[in-house]
């Protein structure tokens, strides 16, 4: 399996199953994969995964009590400069720029992906409506990389 490849475990709807959330811990680490929880850095360090995912709907900048360690990263998707500069003070190492190709309600887009790159040095990954067909842009964005639910549920094997 790809080494680059990272799960975020989020589970708004349901109460969160630790036995699960174990489960998928231990595949991951045999599987050279990096596992990220959602919104609970307390579980997230308990377990040893390898970092907290915190959506952009998340402000909160008090989680500076938690003692870290090294290999711990904190991640984070915003939507616009508002939440770029939250998730900057949130001290995320990456943050998903969101939506970048998908056509709903509301669509950042190529340009305004470009415009947010410029307020931030942290790494930048492409969140929404990617497709085969976006690959050759996301190289031309200078993206740190791409997510994607859509993609990966139509590529994956049966």
């Amino acid at each position: 399996m790809d080494n680059s490849v990272h799960i975020i475990y989020r589970n708004y709807k349901n109460p969160l199953n630790i036995k699960i959330l174990i489960n998928l811990r231990n595949f991951c680490k045999k599987k050279g994969i990096k596992l990220y929880l959602s919104n609970n850095f307390k579980l997230a360090l308990k377990l040893r995964l390898d970092g907290v995912y915190l959506p952009s709907f998340n402000k909160n900048t008090r989680y500076n009590c938690f003692k870290f360690n090294k290999n711990f990263d904190i991640i984070g998707s915003a939507h616009n400069l508002a939440e770029l500069n939250i998730k900057i003070r949130q001290r995320v190492k990456s943050i998903f720029i969101a939506p970048v190709f998908k056509k709903k309600r509301f669509k950042l887009g190529i340009y305004g992906f470009l415009k947010l790159r410029n307020f931030t040095n942290q790494k930048l990954i492409v969140l929404g409506g990617v497709t085969e067909k976006e690959m050759n842009m996301i190289s031309f964005l200078k993206a740190g990389g791409f997510a994607a639910i859509n993609y990966f549920q139509k590529k994956r094997p049966l």
